[in-house]
């Protein structure tokens, strides 16, 4: 099937907004960061249950040892990326403000690996399933939910969706992910496609990827699914990666409020989150170790890296030469949709994919002043919302108003408060109705 074939056509989409897409290290090889002389392994790295520690201090760990799991369904196992010694188990807080259990290794750096590693004989569609939870996989491109469950939806399903968008400014690690790993993302869709019996596959990438498309396509010629495997080349807007925005591009099909993917037939999975199922089929290696992209104003050297899960923000940024300004925002994640961080002692989780270092220059906004009802909030959300009334029955504490106007089908991707011009802080505004209603 010819490139030219395989490309599906662009769908257009109500709202959004254009970003300063600022992609400085789309075209730097993504490098290995030596080992940490100490991390910090979370016990509550997915939506779910946490983990419960299952070694101690003291205790021996390699590369791949469990180092906590926990028996409810939605949950998914956590792993060491170093060897060394376990020297605490401790109360960390993460960036969503959840305290949670953390495994601290002190690392001895040889980077032993675990003699116990296999890799998955699949066969059928439950051998499938308990590789991808045994791989301690969740959604990598920032939701964190445990994969194998996703996996597995109660409906019939006849689209998978990959999601390679990367829509949000500086972050290029999908981009890096597919490049470098392009003949695993096509095996890993193959998989999932194979065994879970879905009929196409279609990955949403933005055109600004023109050789990820291109090298992609050329792989999947080779695969003998090629006449599943479709790819749609999605104009450069923000928030183009967003899961409701990714189906309806991929399908036409509109997720209804508080629905799921899974409703009108659909499964949807970050591009890193397939390649990594590969990856683990391969050579039974669990996920371990995250690709970052390292980027800001007060970044010395901005890069892609690939650090062990439970690495500190601080080591990482050390290997990135630091900062050149004294950083007024750390950001884990996009400037759009990520968390800020109070500090650069906070580890990396399996979902985390850039860290962002802003100088005060770019950390600061202006000075909120009072609504003038320009409507530009209306006119770039993505899900026809209206920010403003929103903003105007939450003062008043209006939950049915509230429900009626809509506020669940918000994604909080931050496009209202993009546009603002009064500097409203419309994403907290939405996000306080949400809880409201729920």
């Amino acid at each position: 099937m010819a490139l030219r074939n395989r490309i599906l056509p662009n769908v257009k989409t109500k709202g959004g907004v254009k970003v300063d897409h600022r992609k400085n290290t789309a075209d730097y090889e993504t490098e290995t960061m030596p080992v940490p002389k100490q991390v910090a392994v979370a016990m509550s790295q997915h939506i779910g249950a946490p983990c419960v520690p299952c070694v101690k201090k003291g205790d021996t760990v390699c590369v791949g040892t469990l180092l906590g799991d926990s028996d409810q369904p939605v949950s998914s196992p956590v792993y060491s990326g170093v060897s060394g010694v376990v020297s605490s188990i401790t109360d960390i807080m993460l960036a969503t403000g959840v305290m949670t259990k953390a495994v601290v290794i002190d690392t001895d750096g040889q980077q032993t690996v675990c003699d116990q590693l296999e890799r998955p004989v699949l066969e059928t569609k439950q051998d499938l399933l308990d590789a991808v939870r045994r791989c301690g996989l969740v959604g990598l491109g920032g939701a964190g939910f445990p994969a194998h469950i996703k996996l597995n939806p109660a409906q019939p399903i006849d689209t998978l969706v990959i999601n390679a968008a990367e829509c949000e400014p500086y972050i290029t690690a999908d981009y890096r992910e597919m490049i470098e790993c392009a003949k695993d993302v096509i095996d890993g869709i193959y998989f999932i496609l194979k065994y879970l019996d879905i009929p196409k596959a279609v990955i949403v990438v933005e055109d600004n990827k023109p050789k990820a498309i291109e090298l992609l396509s050329q792989i999947a010629n080779d695969h003998n699914f090629s006449d599943r495997f479709f790819i749609m080349r999605v104009s450069s807007q923000y928030p183009k990666g967003a899961e409701k925005l990714t189906v309806y591009l991929a399908t036409g099909r509109k997720i209804p409020a508080g629905k799921l993917p899974a409703d009108v037939g659909c499964i949807v999975m970050n591009v890193s989150s397939v390649s990594t199922i590969a990856k683990y089929v391969k050579t039974g290696m669990p996920l371990v170790q995250k690709r970052l992209t390292v980027d800001g104003s007060a970044i010395v050297s901005p890069k892609n890296v690939f650090v062990p899960v439970g690495t500190y923000i601080k080591d990482v940024i050390a290997f990135a030469g630091g900062y050149k300004k004294e950083p007024k925002k750390i950001i884990m994640g996009g400037p759009m949709m990520g968390y800020a961080m109070p500090d650069d002692e906070h580890p990396i989780m399996k979902y985390s994919n850039a860290i962002l270092a802003l100088d005060e220059k770019e950390a600061y906004p202006k000075e909120m002043s009072a609504c003038i009802r320009c409507g530009r909030c209306v006119q770039a959300c993505p899900m026809r919302l209206m920010p403003t009334k929103v903003e105007a029955h939450l003062k008043v504490g209006d939950k049915e108003r509230l429900q009626k106007d809509g506020v669940l089908n918000c994604m909080e991707c931050g496009c209202c408060a993009y546009v603002c011009p009064a500097c409203r802080p419309l994403v907290q505004v939405m996000r306080r109705s949400k809880a409201i209603v729920k």
